[in-house]
């Protein structure tokens, strides 16, 4: 399921039009996305909660030549579903 997909189904789900219901998507994803980057983290409860991580430097290696490299730290995001989600896709 793509974007518009979810709009549309959240549209007749919730009866809105579909371009409320691409609206408050955006806004919802837009909200996660800022709450995200600030380095708090976005609980669902029942669904999942989005956090940043971080990683640390380390080594790699380049793939064409085999030389190391230095990998440098980063953040990431990262998603840990829920109770409930874990048993829809188990059932």
């Amino acid at each position: 399921m793509r974007k518009p997909d979810l709009a549309a189904a959240l549209a007749e789900r919730a009866d809105l039009t579909k371009d409320k219901a691409n609206e408050v998507l955006n806004e919802l994803l837009d909200q996660i996305t800022l709450t995200v980057s600030k380095g708090e983290s976005v609980s669902l409860i029942g669904f999942g909660t989005f956090e940043t991580r971080s990683r640390a430097k380390r080594m790699g290696k380049n793939p064409q030549t085999g030389a190391a490299i230095e990998i440098p730290a980063s953040n990431t995001v990262a998603f840990k579903p829920g109770k409930a989600l874990k048993e829809a896709c188990n059932s």
